[in-house]
């Protein structure tokens, strides 16, 4: 079976900067992405994307779905029995959003019962408490788990723990007594980490010691993350190992924060949080008094940094200094509050290329054009706000 997802136009833009790399069905929620999600119901088909053009290379397409998917829409058991009983040429539409068709659409059909879309990026880590343990029955379902034989490690609730193979705890407090705790293969938690579930921490990834991963965190494949963490995703290969807090946040792949760096989730006032909308380019209410960092691919900041509630940062920028930078930085640029220039794309590009050879991984030349194509594509707009 072949099953394309789609980027409905609108949320993608709203998704941004989380979607200028990837499409919307590869955003992490929950253990998984959004892919892996379908993949628990089509174990046995084949993936592809309707996407922007300069992501096809990556992410390619095909002209004979059998499934096309909104990449927004997670499934659960009510969704998939519905589309089963699809036949050729129908689809399932709620509130006037296509969620699925099989073969070319011509019939759509109302479907109103509850479902997951993640129309903007706070939407991931509101419902990621929900995906930790949704995905956590799909994971471990009829598994069992690696035995944690380390004696002065501390479990609470340990039958609401999952261990994979290869995975290395020292001393640490793991307390599964309000959500399942899912430790993937080869993580490391170090001495003195405390975990509150529901907590995951995908393959390869490393709980520096010391750490407060308090609930509602998915510490995304090969992350390397420590200091105080709340209701935070980290996608992939990025890094925050040292002391300071994030919370309600949402960061890319290839990331760093350096040490010091925290991250406000609440106004002192506790008024409700804007944010950046790249939907109308202004500040956006987001009905939220909790709401941190949304951070794209490849950016990273220098030692103390500290970032605004609702800020948003996006691809490829690299900030320093202990002041606050403004609430809004476009991809590429470089500097700190007292001023920012545009992150130079040959410096941008060395950048990520010694960033990912610290994980013996290469900067794709796939990679090399999408990163190209965000310069040039927001260079207008990033001019014109730094002029």
């Amino acid at each position: 079976m072949n099953i394309q997802f789609f980027d409905e136009t609108n949320l993608r833009k709203a998704l941004l900067p989380l979607t200028f790399t990837r499409p919307i069905a590869e955003l992490r929620i929950g253990i998984c992405t959004i892919r892996e999600k379908w993949q628990f119901y089509f174990s046995n088909a084949h993936w592809y994307y309707q996407t922007e053009s300069y992501l096809q290379g990556k992410f390619p397409n095909t002209n004979s779905p059998d499934l096309t998917i909104n990449g927004a829409v997670c499934p659960n058991p009510q969704l998939i029995d519905a589309i089963l009983n699809l036949k050729d040429g129908e689809g399932l539409v709620a509130n006037g959003m296509v969620l699925v068709s099989k073969g070319e659409l011509k019939k759509h059909i109302d479907y109103f019962q509850e479902i997951l879309i993640i129309t903007k990026p706070s939407d991931l880590f509101a419902h990621n408490g929900t995906e930790l343990r949704t995905d956590y029955v799909q994971v471990t379902k009829g598994r069992t788990s690696t035995q944690i034989t380390d004696i002065h490690t501390i479990i609470y609730n340990p039958s609401n723990v999952f261990v994979e193979t290869g995975t290395k705890i020292r001393a640490a407090i793991i307390n599964a007594e309000d959500g399942p705790v899912y430790i993937g293969k080869d993580v490391e938690i170090q001495e003195g980490a405390i975990i509150k579930g529901p907590f995951a921490a995908c393959q390869g990834a490393v709980i520096a010691m010391g750490s407060k991963m308090r609930g509602d965190n998915t510490i995304g494949p090969y992350c390397k993350v420590g200091g105080e963490v709340s209701n935070t995703i980290f996608i992939g290969y990025s890094n925050k190992v040292h002391d300071g807090f994030i919370g309600n946040s949402v960061i890319g792949e290839w990331c760093n924060l350096a040490a010091g760096t925290n991250v406000s989730n609440l106004k002192n006032n506790y008024s409700v949080i804007k944010v950046h909308s790249y939907t109308t380019n202004g500040l956006e209410d987001t009905g939220k008094i909790f709401h941190g960092l949304i951070m794209g691919d490849y950016s990273r900041c220098g030692i103390n940094a500290m970032f605004n509630t609702g800020s948003v940062v996006g691809v490829s920028c690299n900030v320093y200094d202990a002041a606050f930078p403004p609430k809004f930085l476009p991809s590429f640029v470089w500097g700190s509050a007292a001023g920012f220039t545009t992150f130079r794309l040959e410096e941008a590009l060395d950048v990520a290329k010694k960033g990912m050879s610290r994980r013996s991984v290469e900067l794709s030349a796939e990679d090399e054009k999408i990163i190209t194509h965000i310069f040039n594509e927001e260079k207008s707009f990033r001019e014109n706000i730094l002029n």
